[in-house]
Protein backbone atom coordinates (compact mmCIF):
# COMPACT_ATOMS: atom_id res chain seq x y z
CA UNK A 1 0.00 0.00 0.00
CA UNK A 2 1.26 3.80 -0.96
CA UNK A 3 2.65 4.84 2.13
CA UNK A 4 0.59 7.96 1.66
CA UNK A 5 -2.28 6.73 1.37
CA UNK A 6 -3.41 7.18 4.81
CA UNK A 7 -1.91 11.20 4.94
CA UNK A 8 -3.86 11.91 1.29
CA UNK A 9 -7.16 9.97 2.74
CA UNK A 10 -6.75 12.49 6.15
CA UNK A 11 -5.48 15.71 3.89
CA UNK A 12 -9.16 15.10 1.50
CA UNK A 13 -11.20 14.42 5.21
CA UNK A 14 -9.16 17.83 6.27
CA UNK A 15 -10.71 19.88 3.13
CA UNK A 16 -14.14 18.41 3.20
CA UNK A 17 -14.18 19.14 7.23
CA UNK A 18 -12.86 23.03 6.40
CA UNK A 19 -15.16 23.26 3.56
CA UNK A 20 -18.17 22.36 5.52
CA UNK A 21 -17.31 24.67 8.50
CA UNK A 22 -16.75 27.72 5.72
CA UNK A 23 -20.16 27.02 4.12
CA UNK A 24 -21.57 27.21 7.60
CA UNK A 25 -20.29 30.40 8.26
CA UNK A 26 -21.23 32.11 5.23
CA UNK A 27 -24.76 30.40 5.29
CA UNK A 28 -25.43 31.75 9.06
CA UNK A 29 -24.13 35.39 7.71
CA UNK A 30 -26.36 35.42 4.94
CA UNK A 31 -23.39 35.33 2.32
CA UNK A 32 -23.57 33.70 -1.14
CA UNK A 33 -20.68 31.45 -2.14
CA UNK A 34 -19.92 29.54 -5.04
CA UNK A 35 -16.96 26.01 -5.29
CA UNK A 36 -14.22 27.11 -7.80
CA UNK A 37 -11.18 25.31 -8.86
CA UNK A 38 -10.95 21.31 -8.43
CA UNK A 39 -13.16 20.67 -5.50
CA UNK A 40 -15.91 22.29 -8.39
CA UNK A 41 -15.35 19.92 -10.42
CA UNK A 42 -15.75 16.99 -7.54
CA UNK A 43 -19.04 18.60 -6.85
CA UNK A 44 -20.40 18.98 -10.29
CA UNK A 45 -19.24 15.03 -10.65
CA UNK A 46 -20.75 14.12 -7.50
CA UNK A 47 -17.62 12.66 -6.28
CA UNK A 48 -13.64 13.34 -5.57
CA UNK A 49 -12.05 12.41 -8.46
CA UNK A 50 -8.49 13.35 -7.15
CA UNK A 51 -5.92 15.12 -4.04
CA UNK A 52 -6.70 18.80 -4.09
CA UNK A 53 -3.89 21.21 -3.03
CA UNK A 54 -6.79 23.67 -1.54
CA UNK A 55 -9.70 24.90 -1.30
CA UNK A 56 -11.48 27.80 -4.03
CA UNK A 57 -14.57 30.12 -3.79
CA UNK A 58 -16.02 32.97 -4.98
CA UNK A 59 -18.19 35.39 -3.02
CA UNK A 60 -19.48 39.27 -3.61
CA UNK A 61 -16.93 41.81 -2.48
CA UNK A 62 -19.94 43.60 -0.37
CA UNK A 63 -19.35 40.68 2.16
CA UNK A 64 -15.14 40.66 2.42
CA UNK A 65 -15.11 42.29 5.59
CA UNK A 66 -17.27 40.68 7.48
CA UNK A 67 -16.12 37.28 5.77
CA UNK A 68 -12.84 37.90 6.82
CA UNK A 69 -13.97 38.37 10.78
CA UNK A 70 -16.06 35.56 10.33
CA UNK A 71 -12.96 33.25 9.51
CA UNK A 72 -10.56 34.67 11.94
CA UNK A 73 -12.97 34.51 14.36
CA UNK A 74 -13.29 30.56 13.98
CA UNK A 75 -9.74 30.03 13.82
CA UNK A 76 -8.40 30.61 10.35
CA UNK A 77 -5.17 32.44 9.81
CA UNK A 78 -6.04 35.62 7.11
CA UNK A 79 -3.45 35.75 4.46
CA UNK A 80 -4.48 39.19 2.68
CA UNK A 81 -3.35 38.82 -1.08
CA UNK A 82 -4.94 41.52 -3.03
CA UNK A 83 -8.27 43.61 -3.67
CA UNK A 84 -9.01 40.52 -5.82
CA UNK A 85 -8.18 37.62 -2.94
CA UNK A 86 -7.59 37.15 0.63
CA UNK A 87 -6.19 33.79 1.36
CA UNK A 88 -6.42 31.82 4.74
CA UNK A 89 -4.89 28.83 6.70
CA UNK A 90 -6.37 26.31 8.94
CA UNK A 91 -4.95 23.02 10.19
CA UNK A 92 -2.45 23.18 6.81
CA UNK A 93 -5.30 23.78 4.35
CA UNK A 94 -5.19 26.68 1.92
CA UNK A 95 -8.41 28.46 1.35
CA UNK A 96 -8.27 31.41 -1.82
CA UNK A 97 -11.53 33.55 -1.88
CA UNK A 98 -11.88 35.65 -4.86
CA UNK A 99 -13.85 38.48 -5.04
CA UNK A 100 -16.31 39.45 -7.31
CA UNK A 101 -18.90 42.43 -7.87
CA UNK A 102 -20.94 43.81 -10.22
CA UNK A 103 -19.76 46.59 -12.68
CA UNK A 104 -22.01 49.95 -13.34
CA UNK A 105 -23.28 47.77 -17.00
CA UNK A 106 -23.82 45.05 -14.78
CA UNK A 107 -21.33 42.78 -15.43
CA UNK A 108 -20.08 40.46 -13.23
CA UNK A 109 -16.06 41.24 -12.40
CA UNK A 110 -13.21 40.15 -10.55
CA UNK A 111 -12.77 42.73 -8.10
CA UNK A 112 -9.56 45.02 -9.04
CA UNK A 113 -9.30 43.00 -12.40
CA UNK A 114 -11.91 45.39 -14.20
CA UNK A 115 -11.21 43.89 -17.56
CA UNK A 116 -11.74 40.15 -16.76
CA UNK A 117 -15.54 40.03 -17.11
CA UNK A 118 -17.20 37.09 -16.15
CA UNK A 119 -19.96 34.89 -17.75
CA UNK A 120 -23.13 36.13 -17.43
CA UNK A 121 -24.17 32.60 -15.62
CA UNK A 122 -21.18 32.46 -13.74
CA UNK A 123 -22.62 32.36 -10.25
CA UNK A 124 -25.76 30.22 -10.56
CA UNK A 125 -27.91 29.39 -7.08
CA UNK A 126 -28.22 25.76 -8.00
CA UNK A 127 -26.46 23.35 -4.72
CA UNK A 128 -24.09 20.45 -5.47
CA UNK A 129 -23.82 18.23 -3.46
CA UNK A 130 -20.85 15.56 -1.85
CA UNK A 131 -20.47 14.39 1.87
CA UNK A 132 -22.71 15.74 3.35
CA UNK A 133 -22.03 19.30 2.07
CA UNK A 134 -24.65 21.20 -0.12
CA UNK A 135 -22.85 24.03 -1.68
CA UNK A 136 -23.29 26.71 -4.77
CA UNK A 137 -20.68 25.88 -8.02
CA UNK A 138 -19.52 28.46 -10.51
CA UNK A 139 -20.98 27.43 -14.17
CA UNK A 140 -19.32 24.82 -16.22
CA UNK A 141 -18.75 27.21 -18.54
CA UNK A 142 -17.07 29.75 -16.10
CA UNK A 143 -14.78 26.88 -14.74
CA UNK A 144 -13.85 25.77 -18.45
CA UNK A 145 -13.03 29.98 -18.98
CA UNK A 146 -11.20 30.00 -15.92
CA UNK A 147 -8.64 27.59 -17.36
CA UNK A 148 -8.87 28.64 -20.81
CA UNK A 149 -7.18 32.09 -19.48
CA UNK A 150 -5.20 31.13 -16.87
CA UNK A 151 -1.89 31.01 -19.36
CA UNK A 152 -2.51 34.19 -20.85
CA UNK A 153 -3.70 35.64 -17.60
CA UNK A 154 -0.70 34.45 -15.60
CA UNK A 155 2.29 33.63 -18.12
CA UNK A 156 2.33 29.92 -16.99
CA UNK A 157 1.82 26.88 -18.70
CA UNK A 158 -1.06 24.40 -17.83
CA UNK A 159 -0.25 21.92 -15.43
CA UNK A 160 -1.20 18.44 -16.46
CA UNK A 161 -4.25 18.85 -13.69
CA UNK A 162 -5.23 22.32 -15.73
CA UNK A 163 -5.14 19.95 -18.80
CA UNK A 164 -7.30 16.92 -17.20
CA UNK A 165 -9.42 19.88 -15.52
CA UNK A 166 -10.52 21.12 -19.18
CA UNK A 167 -11.14 17.71 -20.16
CA UNK A 168 -13.55 16.55 -17.54
CA UNK A 169 -15.03 20.24 -17.59
CA UNK A 170 -15.99 19.66 -21.59
CA UNK A 171 -17.63 16.35 -20.62
CA UNK A 172 -19.51 18.02 -18.15
CA UNK A 173 -20.88 20.75 -20.33
CA UNK A 174 -21.59 18.25 -23.49
CA UNK A 175 -23.21 15.90 -20.81
CA UNK A 176 -25.50 18.93 -20.34
CA UNK A 177 -26.03 19.99 -23.66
Amino acid sequence: MDKNFGKEIGTVETQLNILREINEICLSQNFLLWLRGGWAIDFLLGKITRLHSDIDLVTWIQYRERLEQAMVNSGFKKIPVSEFQTDFLKNDIDVSFVFVRLSDDGNIIANGFPDWVWRKDALPMLNYHLQGISINVLSPHQLLEEKKVYEQGTGRKLRPKDLESIKIIQEIIDALN
